[in-house]
């Protein structure tokens, strides 16, 4: 387990930016996730911290001791790829022995410690199966043993679950996270999957362009993102934008809102804080009226997509937990409302 220390790294290839002074510190034994779109300069991080990269600028630290000139076989990491990039001609066990293997470690102990991981990944009695006997979930837990049984002082996971299905995705996301914390490893892991960094992470930065955008708790950066990227990104947002007034923003057909804080030129509401009802019924806090342009009933909850005068051309978006089976039709008049208090004030 270490702390790893990124601070000013900046990277660039000709005009492009792909890491432009960044400076994050990884917590010892925490899940970070690196999250951001393609191209945003994510997997660049992992690979400095890896070594695979060497930065233009800027210093990388494992406790406290720069490491942009040690080797990648050196540095004391573990790594998983999206591909899993197992030995296909190789038992499990010879697939999670070879790091050990190739650093001279003494068969007994190989053993002992491939039983070991066997167990931690929830795969024991399989070491002598051939990665093609298995599952993808499995193979990827085999992957996860391989960079584990090493030791590490640090966990590299680039996209780890991206290869699998949505519904084996979701339960490795449980089993990873257990996994790592059982290891107690400290862990950064690159996606681009808003609900898998959400779910797996103790924190998370949001990376765009090669810059660091934000960093936080999952549901601080959820709940009080600092742009209107940060807030898209990262979940579904209606963006309003208008005039600052006391107390809130005027929007541009005249409505007025309140915000949260202090009042800037953008604001965002989560579609999940909106309350739709029928127009005749009186509204609480903020509202402003519309058309239901679409419903999608989805069973547990409804999405309502809903023409304002105050976004014109853009639609509200607003979903609503299905407590009385009740669906509002499209062509219907509504009021959507929310509390001021989630009215976050936002950059653009």
């Amino acid at each position: 387990m270490s702390r790893v220390e990124v601070t000013n790294v900046s990277k660039r290839y000709g005009a492009l930016a792909a890491l432009e002074d960044v400076s994050i510190g990884f917590e010892d034994g925490e899940f970070f996730g690196l999250l951001g779109p393609s191209g945003s300069g994510k997997t660049t991080l992992l690979r400095a911290i890896a070594g695979f990269i060497v930065p233009d600028s800027g210093a990388i630290s494992f406790d406290g001791e720069r490491v942009e000139s040690v080797p990648v076989h050196r540095r004391g990491i573990g790594m998983v790829f999206q591909s899993y990039a197992l030995f296909p001609h190789l038992t499990v066990e010879e697939n999670i022995a070879f790091g050990l293997d190739v650093r001279g470690i003494a068969r007994q102990e190989i053993a002992r410690r491939v039983e070991e991981m066997l167990s931690l990944v929830r795969l024991p009695g399989l070491g002598g199966r051939m990665p093609k006997q298995l599952s993808g979930g499995q193979q990827q837990r085999v992957a996860l043993a391989r960079a584990l049984v090493t030791r590490p002082k640090v966990l590299l996971l680039d996209e780890p679950l991206g290869a699998l299905d949505r519904r084996l995705r979701q339960e490795m996301q449980v089993e990873l996270r257990e996994i790592q914390r059982e290891s107690g490893v400290t862990a950064i892991f690159v996606t681009h999957d808003q609900e898998e960094a959400l779910t797996l992470s103790d924190r998370i930065a949001i990376i765009n362009e090669g810059k660091l955008i934000q960093i936080g708790k999952p549901q601080e950066v959820y709940e009080l993102p600092a742009s209107v990227f940060a807030a898209q990104f990262l979940g579904d947002a209606n963006v309003f934008r208008g005039k600052k007034v006391a107390g809130g923003l005027s929007l541009g057909d005249g409505t007025v809102i309140a915000i949260a804080g202090k009042a800037t030129a953008a604001a965002i509401v989560r579609p999940e804080k909106l309350l739709v009802r029928a127009r005749h019924e009186t509204p609480q806090g903020n509202h402003v009226e519309g058309e239901i342009l679409q419903a999608v009933y989805s069973g547990a909850s409804v999405t309502y997509r809903i023409r304002t005068a105050a976004l014109g051309e853009t639609p509200l978006l607003a979903f609503m937990q299905n407590q009385t089976g009740e669906v509002l039709a499209p062509g219907a008049i509504v009021t959507a409302s929310w509390d001021a208090a989630h009215t976050i004030p936002v950059s653009e």
